[in-house]
């Protein structure tokens, strides 16, 4: 997991330094997951979005899991293939769906380990799966500044198959 998240450090620290040259937005999003938000768009018409942040803060904090719970609030790492388009023939607003991935470190207290002492009572569980996402952007005047709004649902592959959970968060981003 720790290589991940540097190769993650890695992406973005990259991806900061070339945003100058291409069409990138740089944001944070509040919700479910709550994180630092890069998109980068292509030929006005898809984009690739990437969030890493916390998961489970705000929507299923203490949820039933497997034979379990989730008590806690995790990392999360998602990745989305969009297509964005003009909403109303405004450059402003832009409506966007699209599909991607998602994957999720939290700590997972089985029901058989609450017997014993913290921190035996429970294991870091990895989680993969995919996403669907579709959102708003309004684009302030000046077409720096974008706020945001975005629903979808995360469906587990892994661990837990079919695990359904909602991401819903809303944000903003400056398009460099």
């Amino acid at each position: 997991m720790k290589k991940l998240i540097f190769t993650l450090i890695g992406f973005l620290s990259i991806s900061l330094a070339h945003a100058q040259y291409d069409n990138f937005a740089v944001g944070f999003k509040l919700g479910e997951p709550t994180g630092i938000n890069i998109r980068k768009y292509f030929n006005n018409i898809n984009a690739l979005d990437l969030t890493v942040g916390t998961y489970g803060g705000i929507i299923g904090n203490n949820r039933d899991y497997r034979s379990g719970k989730y008590k806690n609030v995790g990392l999360a790492v998602q990745v989305h293939y969009l297509w964005h388009t003009p909403l109303f023939n405004s450059e402003n607003l832009h409506l966007y769906y699209g599909f991607g991935g998602q994957i999720n470190s939290r700590k997972y207290y089985a029901d058989n380990r609450a017997h014993l002492p913290s921190p035996g009572n429970y294991e870091k569980s990895l989680s993969i799966g995919g996403s669907l996402l579709g959102g708003f952007e309004y684009f302030l005047p000046d077409g720096r500044l974008s706020i945001f709004a975005e629903g979808g649902t995360y469906i587990e592959v892994l661990q837990r198959p079919f695990f359904l959970s909602p991401n819903v968060s809303a944000g903003l981003r400056i398009n460099l």
